[in-house]
């Protein structure tokens, strides 16, 4: 039994090669190799070793021959689009933080946080997060928990 852990699923996605490979398979883009290969500039054995490390980390599947994208994969696929989305709004999410700190100790009212919220954000995905932030008592003991999940290690 293999195990799958949070960073063993972002270093599969680390570098800019990995993840553009892992989106073509979330895209069934990968009808032919070499062209695949040329498109990112990479070698045979790149683009295998690549692959193997998408399989190993439980986001892609081979399957008679054709690469598939896991149930695990599409979770991370929409979370890696969400992290896409914040990424581009990144200067827009600096004004917010810059705002809630310049504020006295007493900070922002909770309408005008949402009316800055909805005036800059456009992704309702970031504006919820944004706006109902808040990490359960419960759950603070957790953060520093990386969970691993144990799985049976996929073959190609």
């Amino acid at each position: 039994m293999g195990s799958i852990c949070i960073s063993d699923t972002l270093r599969a996605l680390s570098d800019d090669k990995s993840l553009a490979l892992f989106n073509m398979v979330a895209f069934n883009m990968l009808q032919d190799t070499a062209v695949v290969m040329t498109r990112l500039g990479i070698t045979k054995k790149q683009y295998y070793s690549k692959m193997n490390q998408l399989i190993n980390a439980g986001l892609v599947m081979r399957k008679s021959g054709m690469y598939f994208v896991t149930s695990l994969g599409k979770v991370v696929y929409e979370s890696h689009t969400l992290i896409g989305q914040a990424i581009n709004n990144y200067l827009k999410l600096k004004a917010i933080d810059s705002i809630e700190t310049i504020l006295p100790d007493n900070g922002i009212s909770t309408e005008d946080r949402r009316k800055v919220i909805d005036i800059l954000i456009e992704s309702n995905n970031l504006k919820s997060i944004l706006l109902n932030y808040n990490v359960p008592s419960t759950q603070k003991d957790k953060i520093a928990e990386v969970p691993r999940i144990s799985t049976p290690i996929l073959s190609q």
